[in-house]
């Protein structure tokens, strides 16, 4: 297998910025808590969070359906859970990726059920080909149909997620 560039690093940088600053127009004056889908998303919720305009309160859960595979397993494991109450705040979920819906809409539920004002998601790549569940992403960095893609924190079984863009790992 050889890995193929979909989005290099200058183009992920600018459309981070653009959406940062459409975020941050958006909550501006508003109470945000800002939650990172660990591992895949750490990347890209730093870049993000250091672009905005705004200063949201940050947290972290720890959310996985794929294990050490190429396809969802469809059993969602959370295995940390946020500190910040969100009653009354507006929530925004950050993820790597949106591709199944399954992992974002189990955890949209178990937020939701905490009293938020608002709940929005962000992704870096709202992915449709195997999308499972209708799923809304607010914030989309980049859409794709298909292929299945790593680097800039998105990972195949650990590997990879150092890599400054992201590439589709191909088959030779």
């Amino acid at each position: 297998m050889h890995l193929k560039e979909v989005f290099g690093q200058d183009v992920i940088r600018k459309r981070i910025e653009e959406m940062a600053k459409d975020i941050s127009s958006d909550f501006q004056d508003k109470p945000l808590v800002t939650v990172c889908v660990l591992k895949g998303a750490f990347i890209f919720y730093a870049d993000l969070v250091r672009s905005m305009s705004i200063d949201p309160e940050m947290d972290f859960v720890r959310m996985s359906s794929y294990g050490d595979q190429t396809s969802s397993s469809g059993k969602v494991i959370f295995s940390k859970d946020m500190e910040i109450p969100i009653k009354g705040k507006h929530v925004l979920i950050v993820e790597d990726i949106v591709d199944t819906g399954r992992s974002v809409s189990y955890l949209r539920r178990v937020l939701e059920a905490r009293g938020p004002q608002s709940i929005s998601v962000c992704a870096l790549i709202d992915k449709h080909e195997r999308r499972e569940v209708d799923v809304k992403v607010d914030y989309a960095g980049f859409a794709l149909q298909r292929g299945f893609i790593v680097g800039y924190g998105l990972d195949y079984a650990e590997k990879y997620r150092n890599l400054p863009g992201v590439f589709e790992i191909v088959p030779d």
